[in-house]
């Protein structure tokens, strides 16, 4: 963590979205090639799956499904594409009846798993089920699996009028893969025939035996990943995981980087945001994972995005591919079938940056300018050929990016940028700048920047806020001072950066950009724990990050005492990876310490690093550890950092049972 920026940042949005302008172009869409015979998924699957938000609770009932198919229809989900209403895990008895076949839990489905789909067929929906390739499903219940009755239940999920089928990969009984997943498909098959309904068939096996080598000729989409969480970290994760393998998907096959989140809770809005466009510019199957019956208009708002959900189910079918990632800085473009690229700026990091590219670097052909299609904004821009934004911490600008013979009706795209310290103590001034920058062909005119705070925070321009035109490339740059009240209490407070301008023709232009300063309060003399002191920011793969226990994956508080090699420890930080826990130090601290080492109460599992950073440097690392591993001590020099950042990786063999324990971690200052 540099001495700059240490920001969260959120995008003005609309209302609500609306539906795609079409963009004319100067070349023609790419061949997509031959459609799969079956014709099943030429696009990704749109729907919803009750897992994320229930898991095996009362609430996963029929009531709960047709609301779901009654919601697409009412809010214009159904409009916007989703299809599917989707069952999982928990819908049937534990047992089989007499003759092997399933039974659908009486008291969760009181008219059976027909009467169900009938109804969600009546809204013009489509349904799916789940079952696993094992001889019991995933829940610890154990419901009945798939494994060894292929025939009959592909049938019996025919009969019932499924449409769709998740087939997970839990007590499998070592058999291999494969094998496992071609029976199926072929019993689906058998069963479409008799009955005349196709299914879609979704392979869940979590990306262990790489089905994206091999399940294309099996099923339409294919988990590459393990379990999704409702957390910064594990959509990360997940998304950087599922990024390189863009080659593999296409109409009728398609990789699956699991359900969404969005809507439950674990994440910010603008996280969610980032979310819905990554798994869009990766042509992922969107499945909505929250329940619909209690979200807010927010999630709404994100989930019925058109012109976000056009760049997934574009019929060319491309997967977006990474044009680069540099410190976290990421560039993703998507070929869509009218020409035009699809085109997401995606910050990882916890303050705001600048990423840039170019319309040739991103696979359009040279021309004097460019249309520029803002797709959450939904605004129409014209741009001299940079594609570019300064990007929200955690945030993700989405463009649609265009040979578009229009450009000179649109005016000129502008970046606003902000820089300097985002950490002031109370009553201290900060020093700000910032920055519009006109990326158009044309001339921006008649600019005016303000900032503004808080009430009761002072903010005073030191340069000029106004420029009567600013030419292709050129930028009003204006320092500001940023003064925080004698008695403002620690935490986060937004600072606005607004912009407004003109095109040549007359019309006007805004941006906008809300960035998060912290006020900030610097450890005690002497030696602190650092469970002790608050945290600027606290990222974590699975649950929240814990004070003094292991992190238990669900709720706060819900870990357990910090074990390493057997030894108990009664302060430290429980965290799951990838996790990042970052403190303000002042520069008033001198020492880091802390035993390191993967939490005893995963047994043989977990693999992890451990990293120290004083402000952009690493201090400390350890080796991969294993629960093989006794205890190991960091001591890392922190003298003169303001930020110091504890950061735990998986060892790069996925986050399964990664459980990190900071133990004994203090601050010497």
């Amino acid at each position: 963590m540099s001495a700059g920026l240490l920001a969260t940042v959120g995008l003005a949005l609309p209302a609500a979205a609306q539906p795609a302008r079409p963009a004319e172009v100067t070349t023609p869409a790419s061949d997509p090639g031959a459609a799969p015979g079956d014709g099943l998924a030429l696009t990704p699957p749109m729907g919803f799956n009750n897992w994320n938000s229930t898991h095996c609770r009362a609430e996963f009932n029929e009531a709960m499904v047709k609301g779901i198919a009654d919601i697409f229809v009412a809010k214009g989900l159904k409009d916007a594409g989703y299809q599917y209403v989707n069952l999982d895990d928990c819908w049937a008895l534990p047992q089989r009846d007499a003759n092997g076949k399933l039974v659908p839990d009486p008291v969760r489905f009181p008219n059976g798993i027909k009467a169900v789909a009938d109804y969600v067929h009546s809204k013009g929906l489509k349904i799916g089920i789940y079952t696993s390739a094992g001889t019991k499903t995933c829940n610890s219940a154990g419901f009945p699996g798939g494994l060894g009755h292929e025939k009959s239940d592909a049938q019996q999920f025919a009969d019932w009028g499924i449409d769709y089928l998740k087939y997970d990969n839990c007590n499998n009984q070592g058999v291999d893969a494969k094998q496992r997943y071609r029976t199926m498909r072929d019993a689906l098959k058998a069963a479409t025939e008799t009955t005349g309904r196709p299914i879609v068939y979704s392979i869940c096996e979590w990306g262990e035996n790489k089905p994206w080598e091999w399940a294309g000729e099996v099923g339409q989409l294919w988990r590459t990943t393990g379990d999704i969480s409702d957390s910064w970290g594990s959509m990360l994760s997940i998304a950087k995981q599922n990024l390189p393998l863009a080659k593999y998907a296409g109409p009728g096959h398609w990789n699956d980087p699991d359900m969404l989140e969005v809507g439950n809770g674990g994440m910010t809005a603008t996280e969610y945001r980032s979310h819905f466009s990554l798994w869009s510019v990766m042509a992922a199957p969107l499945l909505i994972g929250t329940d619909l019956r209690k979200a807010n208009a927010e999630t709404y708002e994100i989930l019925g995005n058109h012109e976000v959900i056009a760049v997934d189910q574009d019929p060319l079918g491309k997967q977006g591919t990474v044009v680069s990632s540099e410190g976290g800085r990421w560039v993703i473009a998507k070929e869509m079938a009218d020409g035009s690229r699809a085109v997401a700026l995606f910050n990882e990091t916890d303050r705001p940056q600048h990423i840039a590219t170019t319309a040739t670097g991103v696979g359009l052909p040279r021309a004097t300018a460019y249309g520029l299609r803002d797709l959450w904004a939904h605004k129409d821009y014209n741009t001299a050929g940079a594609i570019s934004a300064t990007v929200p911490a955690h945030g993700t600008v989405l463009y649609r990016a265009s040979a578009d013979t229009r450009w000179a009706s649109y005016p000129p795209a502008a970046e606003l940028g902000l820089d300097g310290t985002a950490l002031t103590e109370a009553g201290a001034t900060a020093q700000v700048g910032t920055t519009l920058t006109d990326l158009g062909r044309t001339p921006a005119q008649q600019v005016s920047v303000r900032l503004t705070g808080p009430d009761g925070w002072r903010i005073r321009a030191t340069s000029p806020t106004r420029a009567a035109s600013l030419p292709t490339g050129s930028k009003l740059a204006t320092r500001w001072q940023v003064t925080a009240p004698a008695g403002a209490a620690p935490g986060a407070y937004d600072l606005t950066v607004s912009a407004d301008y003109r095109s040549p023709g007359g019309d006007k232009a805004a941006a906008r950009l809300v960035s998060a300063v912290h006020v900030v309060v610097a450890p005690p003399s002497g030696n602190s724990y650092a469970s002790d002191l608050p945290w600027l920011s606290a990222l974590n793969g699975w649950g929240p990050v814990e004070k003094n226990t292991s992190v238990g994956e669900n709720e706060a508080g819900d870990g357990h005492p910090l074990t390493l090699g057997g030894t108990r420890y009664d302060k430290g930080l429980g965290v799951h990876a990838p996790s990042e826990v970052t403190y303000y130090t002042g520069g008033r601290c001198s020492r880091f310490t802390a035993q390191v080492g993967v939490d005893d109460e995963e047994g043989t599992a977990g693999t992890v690093g451990f990293e120290v950073w004083a402000d952009d440097a690493k201090v400390a690392s350890s080796k991969t550890l294993t629960n093989a591993d006794p205890a190991t001590a960091l001591d890392a020099a922190i003298g003169g950092a303001k930020t110091v950042r504890l950061v735990v990786t998986d060892g790069g063999d996925g986050v399964t049972s990664d459980h990190g324990d900071w133990a004994d971690a203090a601050f010497t200052c």
